[in-house]
């Protein structure tokens, strides 16, 4: 299968895509609305819930955005270099975790994005209201798993 075949038959399978993918299968988040599977041995993720997408969508382009300046880019449209959105996604949303739940500090998974965007809305009635400014900082510190040599 080439790559154009895999992405027609990726978006035929997966209309709604998560928009957390990269953080999903490095293993550092988790979603109550997400459900896993396999095409061409690669593992894709897509979400069950299309305002819950919805909602994971604007608080990560709100995110990417604020990140700009610490990641050294001038311009975003859409997904960061493969790195740079891994950070974004897991260290920003470990951050937030992190803001609102002050005894799971030294965790280091997301247990459920889903669940998180949701507090983050009861507690800062927007997504906008988030301090972001705190989320950078875990965008920062965040440390991308190096690959395991064979």
């Amino acid at each position: 299968m080439d790559e154009d075949q895999y992405r027609a038959a990726y978006q035929q399978i997966n209309p709604n895509r998560c928009i957390f993918e990269k953080a999903h299968t490095n293993r550092r988040c988790h979603c109550e609305k997400r459900r896993r599977f396999v095409l061409a041995t690669r593992e894709g993720i897509a979400c069950e819930s299309k305002e819950s997408l919805a909602r994971c969508t604007k608080f990560l382009d709100i995110l990417r955005d604020s990140s700009r300046f610490a990641l050294k880019i001038t311009f975003v449209d859409g997904p960061l270099p493969h790195n740079k959105e891994l950070r974004v996604q897991a260290g920003g949303t470990l951050a937030l975790q992190k803001l609102l739940y002050k005894d799971k500090h030294a965790e280091d998974t997301v247990e459920n994005i889903n669940q998180l965007l949701e507090q983050a809305l009861l507690e800062y009635g927007s997504l906008e209201n988030i301090p972001y400014q705190e989320l950078i900082k875990g965008v920062l510190t965040y440390k991308v798993r190096r690959k395991k040599r064979k």
